[in-house]
């Protein structure tokens, strides 16, 4: 059974609007079966095959002319000479819809796309599945067990255990992606590297200490972090400042896109999960990984942000949608307090809308603020529309 993508409606748009659309996101999170599922008359091509490679770099502009438009080309960054036959030949034709281009590596992917083909291409990223796609197939209430679990297809879908997929998910990431992006040496202090991060996770980054407790450079650890957002394996909540004059911390915080693969780095079980000392940040991830999902699933970049003053009151997402600000608040436990309102009600704002999500049994409102379980967020995804 394939499970609907949200972003597919979006895609057929933009092929309708753009000669050329792309589309990016980690390994295994549906490319490929989403638009071959898609777009069943388009020619298909993997540039990861040799062959398929050496037929089209024979004579690049040849293969375009003579295949015709309706093609996607999948890891497309493997043959970067042929943006530039694309440009000439799509412009040629200047029609839309003629060209779809996948690739798991953002970088190499959107820097030839902007050397080659900047204002012919809609730029787009798929991830693994989130909340709303698998909300009526998958039991999503076992909080413990889809933190560890994540939402990678293959796993949901062929029912993998996660201490099966995520090690060999990663190892093969750092191999084949990370390795390709940047000559990296000593595999295990990458490694060491990657799992320091993960103990961050949900924290303000310091990348000195980072650096530090890695024993690398700071211009290295800055290079790596480069490498692991590109990757699609970790993701940087910048802060919020505009508008106000109080001194704040311009730092990021670190998240990785999916908790299963932040799962497996903490080397944590579904029996361990609930009791660790990190089950705080593990949901807190969660949250904050599904709202960035939702906006790029509905072809929209993410415009979410940390706010933190310099005496200390925080708010864990800020959320600009449709000309609207949403304060959030994430929360583990499982009973309500009335500490959950006390940043929210001292954030410098009143045309705002306030809300927490949290691990508790209640959704309902309290002085004007909107509290939500998790077994009710896609009640709180409403808040977005």
């Amino acid at each position: 059974m394939i499970i609907h993508r949200a972003i597919s409606n979006h895609l057929e748009n933009m092929l309708k609007l753009f000669p050329v659309v792309s589309l990016t996101g980690p390994r295994q999170s549906g490319k490929t079966t989403l638009l071959r599922s898609l777009f069943p008359d388009y020619k298909y091509y993997n540039l990861e095959r040799i062959d398929h490679r050496q037929l089209i770099s024979a004579d690049p502009h040849g293969f375009l002319i003579n295949a015709g438009p309706g093609i996607i080309f999948d890891e497309v960054q493997q043959l970067p000479e042929l943006f530039s036959y694309i440009q000439v030949v799509s412009d040629e034709r200047n029609t839309n819809g003629q060209y779809i281009l996948s690739g798991s590596q953002s970088f190499l992917l959107n820097n030839h796309i902007s050397q080659s083909l900047a204002g012919r291409v809609s730029i787009n990223n798929l991830f693994p599945f989130d909340y709303s796609e698998i909300s009526g197939s998958t039991d999503l209430n076992d909080l413990d067990n889809v933190i560890v679990n994540g939402f990678y297809p293959r796993l949901i879908s062929q029912k993998i255990k996660p201490q099966d997929f995520y090690p060999s998910y990663l190892q093969t990431n750092i191999e084949r992606d990370i390795r390709t992006l940047k000559s990296i040496e000593n595999l295990s202090t990458f490694t060491r590297f990657l799992a320091l991060c993960a103990g961050r996770a949900g924290q303000i980054l310091n990348i000195s200490s980072l650096a530090s407790d890695a024993g690398i450079s700071v211009n290295t650890a800055k290079s790596w972090l480069s490498l692991l957002e590109s990757s699609f394996i970790i993701y940087l909540l910048q802060p919020y400042y505009k508008n106000f004059n109080k001194r704040i911390i311009k730092a990021p915080k670190l998240y990785f896109y999916d908790t299963g693969v932040l799962s497996s780095l903490l080397r944590i079980t579904k029996e361990q999960v609930h009791s660790h000392y990190l089950y705080g940040a593990l949901f807190e991830n969660l949250v904050i990984s599904e709202i960035v999902k939702i906006f790029y699933h509905s072809g929209s970049r993410p415009s979410i942000y940390y706010w933190r003053e310099s005496n200390g009151s925080e708010i864990d997402c800020l959320i600009e949608s449709n000309n609207k600000l949403i304060a959030l608040e994430i929360k583990a436990g499982k009973t309500f307090t009335t500490d959950y309102l006390k940043n929210l009600n001292k954030f410098p704002a009143d045309d705002i809308k306030k809300a927490i999500v949290y691990t508790g049994q209640e959704t309902t409102s309290i002085a004007g603020i909107n509290l939500f379980n998790w077994e009710s967020f896609s009640k709180f995804t409403e808040l977005l529309a």
